[in-house]
């Protein structure tokens, strides 16, 4: 077949990252309407979903925002659109997810209550009960209240990103109308609040503040009410910060501030007011009208968690419980120093416990051949077992070479006190590379040998430091004695040490200088074998443009190509003539799936990889990135196994079909959830 032309523009396999990742939430909020799904966890997705959705808006619609606000016409590089054409379909998309989400969340509620759980509203209260409540509002919650009119005398309060206010339209006894807000959170009262006579019926806070407001503003008549929620952007360049007679983790400190009183993005409403009443509000907020969105659920859904305690005797709502298990290639009673020595150790999170490498960093902490321990930190527990591990080291005469990146999103004020505490203890911090975030997962221990001999133990894996994380996300993590492989991350931490990039490198493939070249290389090897060729690639989200066309190449030339993309794919599969030979899928379910795995070519001479990067520019050419091949038969093997188990999954397993809509799959008699396949294979193993 005759290649197409791919220097004419031409879209049609293109799908915008912003609404691809609606996509993905949507795929998220599915999960929260699943009947096969229990209960009490149906609860979880649907917060996940607005968790999700609240980032979105303070990253990448407040990126979108910046743009727009430059007045600068930037179009997005696949699909053409600009800032504001995407900021519309945005909120479009936004406003029907929310009317899905207000369905499900009904059904939810409506499912919970056989099982004695009810948020109930003042409609469905008895006279008696109304009257108890307004005791209690009267009693335990109006004291504690701020209202608030807005005048000439009272200027427009600043509004704290994604807290709830009570908003009020009022109206005087000599005509004039009035804003009046009244902020809802308050350490005193609790969210949920039992109805005494009801056991297990709750009413939230909010609505009991907006319900009795016109007690708090006497002298006014209530025209409209609503419980209001801004949310703001959260798009700050720390580099824009930069200071160079500041210490870098002052600029942090700085930004984080910052990012509290950055411009509106977004203003969800519980209630419909007037347009004009909103064109008030948003020339108060500076913000237009069209970023307005009435949501009809509560607000803030984090109170999901409190309902599912009070459920935590019923397991039937909730998944079967799990815990990670020890991993059958690896004795945790012996050296593990000692075995890595012997054959490279893989675990896969969280079906396996992470305890060999806390024990490895441990062992290393106290080993008297061990000289050095280097390490890359992006993001870790607040109360992390690596942490004081490495903090032993350095107490004990080790050096201790921690890269810790204080740009990891949302989690700078960890990393920062995180730093200071590594720092103390006499470890050598390094605060990322300048333009280049470190978002490797990397650690290196040099050792000694009596024959003075530098021998290394390497750890490079697809996930964070963290052992929290590392019991809800599926990772990978090999632990290796190869000398090319310790050579290569020495090289790594060589380069970061002196402020720069690694330039070259024989055997890991390493960000930002050589990872996107090479993985062109080796998709240009497959293009050569044709039909023959293949290119299995599980990642969390595709949007590397330079990767995209080369893959639509290779499936031109007929390669079969399986992709596992949890969240954003900008590439369209089964495309005819473009993307043929592609399939996508995605998996969403219980566990979070965040490995990184690359396979070039079919059994028996293919190459596997395992990696810190998805196929996004960001990670491919502007981060520092590690991805290890696999030498170890035994492991590429198991790999192999993890990936078309994966693939083949028709119980989590959504496909995205030509028309870049994810649908159900049918691929095995029976379905499969490989979560559950590994998850019972982990315990199979333990003896268990």
């Amino acid at each position: 077949m005759k290649e197409k032309d791919l220097t004419k523009e031409d879209v049609s396999y293109y799908t915008n990252r912003e609404l691809s990742w609606l996509s993905f939430n949507e795929r998220v909020l599915r999960e929260a309407a699943n009947p096969r799904v229990p209960l009490a966890e149906r609860l979880t997705f649907a917060s996940i979903f607005q968790t999700n959705l609240d980032e979105f808006f303070m990253v990448r619609v407040g990126t979108l925002m910046t743009q727009l606000n430059s007045r600068k016409v930037i179009k997005e590089n696949k699909t053409g659109m600009t800032s504001e054409e995407q900021i519309d379909k945005i909120l479009d998309e936004v406003k029907e997810l929310e009317d899905k989400k207000a369905k499900i969340f009904e059904q939810l509620m409506g499912e919970l209550e056989p099982h004695g759980i009810r948020i109930i509203n003042f409609n469905k209260l008895s006279d008696g009960e109304r009257k108890v409540l307004e005791q209690y509002f009267d009693s335990q919650i109006a004291p504690f209240l701020s209202p608030m009119i807005i005048g000439n005398e009272h200027p427009f309060p600043f509004l704290t990103n994604q807290e709830l206010y009570a908003i009020v339209l009022l109206s005087s006894s000599k005509g004039k109308n009035k804003i009046g807000i009244v902020p809802c959170k308050n350490s005193v009262f609790k969210r949920l609040i039992e109805i005494p006579t009801r056991p297990g019926t709750f009413m939230l806070s909010e609505e009991l503040i907006l319900h009795f407001i016109s007690k708090l503003y006497s002298r006014y008549t209530i025209r409209e009410k609503a419980i209001m929620r801004v949310t703001r952007n959260a798009d700050i360049d720390a580099n824009e910060m930069y200071d160079e007679d500041m210490d870098y983790r002052d600029v942090m400190q700085k930004l984080i501030k910052k990012r509290t009183k950055m411009t509106p993005v977004r203003v969800e409403l519980s209630r419909k007011i007037n347009d004009k009443a909103k064109k008030e509000l948003a020339n108060y907020l500076e913000i237009g009208k069209k970023h307005f969105v009435d949501v009809g659920t509560p607000l803030d859904l984090s109170f999901v968690f409190k309902l599912q305690e009070t459920l935590k005797d019923k397991s039937e709502l909730f998944y079967e419980k799990r815990s990670p298990r020890n991993s059958a290639s690896i004795d945790i009673k012996e050296s593990i120093i000692e075995q890595i020595e012997k054959k490279d150790i893989l675990l896969s999170y969280p079906y396996e416990s992470m305890k060999p490498f806390l024990k490895l960093l441990e062992e290393a902490a106290n080993d008297k051949s061990v000289v050095s321990i280097k390490m890359t930190l992006y993001r870790v527990a607040e109360r992390s077992q690596i942490i004081e591990a490495l903090v032993e080291a350095a107490e004990n005469g080790k050096e201790v070479v921690v890269v810790v990146e204080l740009r990891a999103r949302f989690d700078e004020a960890n990393n920062i006190e995180m730093s200071k505490l590594l720092e103390d203890a006499g470890c050598q911090i390094l605060y990322g590379l300048g333009d280049y975030k470190v978002h490797s997962k990397l650690c290196l221990i040099t050792r000694r040998n009596d024959d003075g001999e530098r021998k290394f133990i390497t750890q490079i894996g697809t996930g964070n430091y963290n052992e929290k994380t590392a019991r809800l996300y599926t990772d990978l993590s090999i632990m290796t004695a190869n000398a090319d492989i310790g050579a290569d991350a020495a090289k790594v931490f060589d380069a970061l040490q002196k402020g720069e990039t690694l330039e070259h490198s024989d055997v890991l493939i390493v960000a930002p200088n050589c990872l996107q070249n090479k993985i062109l290389e080796k998709i240009d090897k497959e293009i050569s074998k044709g039909s023959e060729g293949y290119i299995g690639i599980k990642i969390n989200s595709l949007t590397d443009k330079v990767i995209i066309e080369k893959l639509v190449q290779a499936s031109q030339a007929g390669v079969q190509i399986e992709l596992i993309v949890r969240g954003i794919c900008c590439l369209k599969p089964q495309i005819k003539g473009y993307t043929d030979n592609i399939k996508v899928i995605s998996i969403v379910g219980r566990y979070l799936e965040h490995s990184r795995i690359y396979i070039f070519g079919k059994h028996p001479e293919n190459e596997v990889f395992i990696a810190s990067a998805d196929f996004m520019t960001r990670n491919t050419i502007r981060r520092v990135e590690v991805a290890t091949p696999i030498l170890d038969e035994d492991v590429k093997e198991r790999i192999i196994y993890i990936f078309n188990l994966q693939f083949n999954d028709d119980e989590k397993g959504k496909e995205q079909n030509e028309n870049g809509v994810y649908v159900e799959r049918n691929v095995n008699d029976a379905p499969i959830n490989s979560q559950e396949v590994l998850y019972e294979e982990a315990y199979k193993a333990a003896g268990m």
